[in-house]
């Protein structure tokens, strides 16, 4: 057996002996040796795809939404680079990916030969652990360096504190193909009872305890662990929660879904100091409540692993991988002034929202209205997981995910992809059509390629919509030019490109109806920039009344 396969076959077993089921491939010469042990495995799930970007961020949506490793391979040279905005996204967002690069071997680095760059620690430090795996030889202790390198790698990837991804990079010698030779130095059999190495889960950390207060609330990000457990306790302490809505938390009598605007209002804000705030994840979408977190006498942050810990704001004050918060009595005079500004609020932005017609917030709260239970929502990171924040009303029975880690709009077709994949039930994407233009390739599915069950509604609003939302649309004449960027594609034609079924939706009352089919489809939805910009005004307008009638009432 030429050591190319050995190796190929050696790790391919071994990774799934430690859970592997999904593998992405974009195809290449170099990675030949990993793509046919692949093929002829049949406990995993194969995905190809033809674009390496798309395959990486397919990638990453499988791993996020099943939380679990998934491999991801690739040629040599600029094929690797291209994973590099993925592995970006997972290392930000603790996504555990798996990235197996092929490389040439020594003697053909530096010496300008074909497809041939520096791959050594290509993603700098945007990995939790880097190995150069060396040329594979027909010698004894080859199985063992292999099989536990796998496990190494399996196990650093997934973590369990701190997942992300890992990079293996992999020199191939030629023959790249088996040569029908099977023998070899030593046995390449695995372990007889699964993986070479089995790695031990700590058990859970001490947590932190706060004094019973009445007057804490919970704040939850993107990213946080133990919602419902949280989420439960944080109920019984009678705290309000605000949960960003791919935070996990928005739902119950205690979700405060309109704090975007109660904290924007100075007034409201300023009175509603609390004792405590306890923070899961990373929250970044609003403004208004990251100010309000630096006004914050005690906040303490939850982290899993204490060497990343998020605090955009520089207002934690104590950082913990657990916090046990405690029943308190006393009267609910907190939350309960919380509920009533929320329910205003929320009416207030109802009215604005219910007479707006077919716009870009009263699409995202209607959207999540029409969901069926068990569904998952994947958002686009600039504007619509904004209008969701903004606008969505609390409920249960759905999943809601982003790219919030690097917040780029660079592969969030092939995200939603994947994420599909993993998903059990119906799954939809709510994107912007810069998004969806940046990734049209993750359309590309070949006819033996797994096909998700995933309705990709769109909103065109011909350009960046929030930029008009930004200071920047007061620079009139660049404005168009540099942040509008106006593109003019019909974007029936790009899914007729890849013979995706299409919709053009024209009422918002016929969104249910739209996004009704199955496997891969897109739902168009036309909306104006300029009248965008206006209707958020209104929402803000309609929802300082309401607070400050709140207060004065």
């Amino acid at each position: 057996m030429n050591p190319a396969t050995a190796l190929a076959t050696v790790l391919v077993d071994e990774l799934v002996r430690c859970g592997l089921t999904d593998v992405v491939l974009a195809p290449g010469s170099r990675s030949a040796p990993l793509a046919l042990a692949l093929h002829a495995e049949s406990r995993v799930r194969l995905h190809v795809r033809v674009d390496e970007r798309s395959a990486s961020f397919l990638a990453l949506g499988l791993a996020k939404r099943s939380e679990r490793p998934v491999a991801l391979i690739c040629s040599s040279g600029t094929a690797a680079a291209n994973f590099h905005p993925a592995v970006i996204e997972a290392n930000e967002s603790g996504v555990p990916l798996l990235v197996l690069t092929a490389d040439r071997p020594p003697e053909l680095r530096g010496t300008g030969a074909n497809q041939t760059i520096d791959q050594v620690k290509l993603y700098g430090t945007a990995t939790r652990w880097f190995a150069e795996v060396g040329v594979p030889e027909d010698r004894p202790g080859m199985v063992a360096y292999w099989r536990s390198l796998a496990c190494r790698a399996y196990q650093r990837a997934s973590g369990p504190a701190n997942p992300g991804p890992v990079h293996l990079n992999m020199a191939f010698r030629e023959p790249l193909i088996p040569d029908g030779d099977t023998s070899w130095s030593e046995p390449l059999d695995g372990g007889a009872n699964g993986p070479w190495v089995r790695a031990r889960v700590a058990p859970p950390p001490i947590a932190l305890h706060i004094p019973p207060t009445r007057r804490g609330v919970l704040v939850v990000g993107d990213g946080a662990a133990n919602v419902r457990r949280y989420v439960a306790a944080a109920g019984m302490a009678g705290w309000p929660v605000l949960s960003e809505p791919n935070g996990g938390a928005r739902y119950g009598d205690h979700s405060i879904s309109s704090y975007h605007y109660l904290l924007g209002t100075s007034e409201f804000a300023d009175s509603h100091r609390p004792d405590v705030v306890v923070t899961l994840g990373r929250p970044g979408l609003s403004r208004p409540l990251l100010s309000w977190l630096k006004r914050a006498e005690e906040h303490i942050v939850v982290a899993p692993d204490l060497d990343r810990w998020p605090d955009p704001t520089r207002s934690a004050t104590q950082v913990a991988q657990a916090v046990e918060i405690p029943v308190a009595s006393g009267d609910d005079s907190w939350l309960h002034a919380w509920r009533q500004a929320d329910a205003a609020v929320r009416a207030g932005l109802d009215a604005v929202l219910d007479v707006s017609g077919t716009t870009e917030p009263r699409l995202a709260r209607d959207l999540v209205d029409a969901l069926p239970n068990g569904a998952l929502l994947f958002c686009g990171s600039s504007m619509p997981i904004r209008d969701l924040d903004q606008t969505m009303r609390p409920r249960r029975g759905i999943r809601l995910m982003a790219n919030r880690g690097a917040s780029g709009i660079d592969g969030l077709v092939s995200t939603a992809m994947g994420a599909a994949l993993a998903h059990n039930g119906p799954s939809y994407a709510l994107l912007g059509d810069l998004s969806f233009l940046h990734d049209q390739n993750g359309l590309i599915l070949g006819p033996r390629e797994p096909r998700p069950d995933l309705c990709l509604v769109v909103v065109n609003n011909d350009g960046g919509g929030i930029f008009s939302l930004l200071p920047q649309a007061t620079v009139r004449d660049s404005f168009e030019r540099v942040f509008g960027t106006p593109h003019g594609v019909d974007l029936a034609y790009a899914a007729a490109a890849t013979g995706t079924p299409y919709t053009l939706l024209g009422d918002v009352g016929d969104l249910p109806k739209a996004m009704r089919g199955e496997g891969p489809r897109v739902v168009e939805v036309r909306t104006d920039r300029e009248e965008n910009a206006a209707v958020h005004g209104r929402l803000r307008e309609a929802a300082q009344d309401a607070v400050r009638e709140f207060l004065n009432s």
